[in-house]
């Protein structure tokens, strides 16, 4: 009897060394063996392989581990041939990178690769958009494949998500403190959009895997589609940024030099359905008198929700009743260089954000920060047939009524046509109605490329106001115009902006009315050799002139003429810097002193009148680091002779912005800036006024869907009793009154915890507190006591809470 072993040899050896018949006497082996799965195209970007077919497989076993190991990415058409965009292109990229691409019925897919020799790779556990200072790749989506707008899903090597919209326009590009690499358009990271991903580090570099359902996209109703992709790659150890396709600096865009994922049939969308119930609590607390006694007020839990149809592929409906639009974090404290110039708030509303590039305008003539607290608000964007359009209905609260009771009401009209592939055309109404009373706005814009690197954008509006029962309504325009080269060399950016002083927009935002302003700036770019540590150098000639639009009209001289000489440069690693000169002279504006008076003797006062011009000489300073691993700072640093605007003359001036981040473990970051501002009289060198800011962040992401946060930030306004500096020296009323010295000090905390696994769902719980220091600090320049936090007295405080629920449908 043979052994056990025996018989497995002998059948091994029959297995090793088949019979001349087992052909024929056994097929079935044969046809049983599995079949490979088939390897997927390869697509270099720097041989220009730029359509890309990717097949179209089941979801089958695909698990979302980040770990490129199903059989679906073997099949995948993978894009390789990485190419240098920043700061030099036209060169391979140093760090290879592959993106795999395959689509599902009902998601596309991507993988990520990216081999990272040189040192470790830069990752942290974050809240959603904040991987700024990690290594990442950006996929740009270009649904609707017009080369002018996309969607934007970046990852870091752990899977944390940035997210947003790009919208192609005439944005200034290579200008600013410590931008003298930025050469493509930047996202609006606002928009939230829904979609899967997961990474991990890997002894080659790392690896991220992405899934997009096609329920969280907008795209053409074609059954065959084509977007436009490209993808982008940031490596921060060497502050390179890499593209799949070969693109140029030396062009009006960078969008459109986009690839393409061709070949996508059969999408399977379903029915896109989201209903996002909220429910919201606050409990504010105020003192009742000056004494000790405190009283809160618990408000009744606010139950409202949203809802997000999809009418088609292209075309979505968006729906809110009683909605909680309270802010989670105060927004950031901010100081004036202006005081004619209103600050801006950037919106942070969800339902306002999704969809907001369908109604953007090269003058911001959509603000919906404007819409204070609405009870009721819809809208429909999409796009179809090279037209894109965006309608808003808004009924606000009593709140943002002029009268304190009634509801206003804001219609909001966008459509936007394209003109072959490289013009559009747009046109914007908005109307905001309260009773008899109205502010409405037409607007006509336009924008063409052409020659490559050129681009020319246009705008014209009219307002039609009546703010007033017994007042007849008022019309007035508002024009600008903006001619742009793109270079690699050489760019520049032309412009002109016109605002008539009785142009009004309730639903738009205009920093500073009644004023026109010429632009002339050019960038003059160097190259350095390769292996050199100076990359770039710029050089940044800036002349600007502003009017009153009436001195416009009448062909009167310019109340503002600015010359800045700005050199910046780059250097290997990721470092920058630039040093500007500014030469500038202001002319005395009447309106803005206009509650002036000048106080001669006890009841005798007399006209301000100041100096016809003021001349200033400033110098700045600008300085950033590479984001390393746990550790990034910049500063910015303006000093010289500079206009004091609180008593209209000449003032030696101290502007100082510090940031630092850090980032000590992959879970904690810390962020801290402090930002002063001083003003000196230059006649006999007293302090006019001093303003700091400092700011202290700390996050710690407790899991990836679930960080704690705690924000403080004081703010201390110390401001002397204003004069007629250099005339007369005596005393200035202001609307009557003595302007006398004072000291301001204020302090603001506010704790977060956030649970946010996905945009829509999340629960929020906080507790914010308001301070003012009440001590009685003399008025002193040169102690730090105004940084000190003993002796503040509690002014409010409220505690929140917030919960909602996406439900997709």
């Amino acid at each position: 009897m043979s052994s056990p072993l025996a018989l497995v040899l002998a059948s091994l050896i029959g297995m090793a060394t088949p019979h001349p018949s087992a052909a024929t006497a056994r097929p079935s082996v044969v046809t049983a063996r599995p079949t490979p799965p088939p390897i997927g195209e390869v697509l270099n970007g720097r041989q220009r392989q730029l359509a890309v077919r990717p097949p179209r497989l089941d979801e089958v076993g695909l698990r979302m581990d980040g770990t490129l190991d199903e059989p679906q990415w073997q099949q995948a058409a993978t894009l390789t041939g990485f190419s240098q965009f920043a700061p030099r292109d036209g060169i391979p990229a140093e760090d290879s990178t592959e993106v795999k691409v395959w689509y599902s019925p009902t998601a596309i897919h991507f993988g990520i690769r990216a081999f990272e020799p040189h040192g470790a790779v830069h990752a942290a556990l974050g809240d959603r958009d904040k991987i700024f200072s990690d290594d990442r790749v950006e996929l740009l989506i270009g649904t609707f494949n017009d080369g002018r707008q996309a969607v934007v899903l970046g990852v870091n090597a752990l899977g944390v998500q940035m997210d947003g919209t790009l919208v192609e326009n005439n944005q200034a590009r290579g200008g600013g403190s410590g931008s003298a690499t930025i050469t493509r358009e930047l996202p609006d990271l606002n928009p939230d959009f829904v979609f899967q991903s997961k990474g991990r580090l890997t002894e080659y570099g790392y690896e991220v895997e992405v899934r997009v359902p096609f329920k969280s996209l907008k795209y053409q109703s074609a059954e065959s589609q084509t977007w436009g992709f490209n993808a982008v790659r940031v490596v921060q150890h060497s502050g390179r940024e890499d593209s799949w396709t070969p693109a140029t600096r030396a062009n009006a865009s960078f969008l459109r030099q986009s690839g393409t994922l061709e070949g996508l049939t059969d999408l399977r969308r379903g029915l896109v359905l989201d209903l996002t119930p909220e429910l919201t609590q606050r409990t504010t607390g105020a003192p009742v008198s000056t004494g000790a006694e405190w009283r809160y007020d618990a408000e009744r839990p606010r139950v409202g929700g949203n809802v997000r149809w999809g009418m088609s592929n292209n075309f979505t409906l968006n729906g809110t009743v009683n909605p909680d639009f309270s802010q989670i974090e105060s927004d950031a404290g901010q100081v004036s260089y202006d005081p004619r110039q209103a600050l801006f708030f950037a919106e942070k509303r969800p339902f306002f954000l999704d969809g907001s590039e369908f109604f953007a305008t090269p003058k911001n003539l959509v603000y919906t920060r404007r819409i204070v607290q609405p009870v009721a608000a819809t809208k429909i964007t999409g796009k179809i047939s090279g037209f894109s359009l965006g309608l808003l209905e808004a009924v606000d609260g009593t709140d943002g009524s002029l009268d304190g009771a009634s509801h206003p009401v804001y219609s909001i009209a966008r459509i936007q046509g394209d003109l072959g592939t490289r013009g559009k055309v747009g046109l914007l109404l908005t109307d905001r109605s309260e009773g008899a009373l109205y502010n409405r706005v037409a607007s006509l814009d336009g924008r063409r490329t052409f020659g490559s690197v050129y681009s020319a954008q246009a705008q014209y509006a009219q307002s039609f106001t009546r703010l007033s029962p017994t007042s007849a309504g008022t019309s007035a325009p508002l024009w600008n115009a903006v001619l742009s080269r793109n270079g690699k060399s050489f760019k520049f950016r032309y412009a002109f902006d016109a605002v008539d002083e009785r142009f009004r927009t309730q639903s738009g935002f205009i920093g500073r009315g009644g004023i026109a302003t010429g632009l002339l700036d050019q960038w003059y770019t160097w190259y350095m050799p390769p292996g050199h540590f100076l990359e770039t150098i710029v050089y940044d000639p800036t002349f600007m002139y502003t009017w009153t639009y009436n001195a416009l009209v009448h062909q009167g001289d310019a109340i503002e003429k600015k010359l800045h000489n700005r050199i910046a440069m780059t250097a290997r690693g990721g470092w920058s810097a630039d040093a500007t000169v500014m030469a500038e002279t202001f002319g005395f504006d009447p309106v803005l002193y206009r509650p002036y008076r000048v106080l001669r003797a006890p009841g005798d006062t007399a006209a301000f009148v100041g100096q016809p011009r003021i001349g200033n000489r400033d110098f700045a300073f600008s300085l950033n680091t590479p984001q390393w691993k746990y550790l990034s700072l910049s500063a910015y640093y303006i000093w010289g002779s500079d206009e004091n605007f609180y008593e209209w003359a000449s003032a030696d001036i101290v502007f100082l912005d510090l940031d630092a981040e850090v980032r000590p473990t992959d879970r904690l970051r810390l962020t801290a800036s402090y930002i002063k501002q001083r003003y000196v009289r230059q006649t006999d060198h007293s302090p006019v006024a001093d303003t700091r800011i400092p700011r202290l962040k700390m996050e710690y992401q407790i899991a990836r869907p679930l960080f704690v946060r705690l924000v403080g930030e004081y703010t201390s306004t110390q401001q002397d009793a204003l004069r007629d500096d250099g005339r007369t020296n005596a005393p200035l009323l202001i609307n009557g009154a003595p302007s006398a010295a004072f000291t301001d000090g204020s302090f603001r905390s506010d704790f977060l915890i956030s649970y946010r696994p996905i945009p829509g769902t999340v629960f929020f719980m906080g507790y914010g507190a308001g301070y003012t220091d009440t001590r009685d600090n003399p008025r002193s320049f040169t102690i730090p006591r105004s940084l000190r936090l003993p002796g503040l007295t509690l002014t409010d405080n409220v505690f929140y809470v917030k919960a909602s629920y996406l439900l997709r449908v």
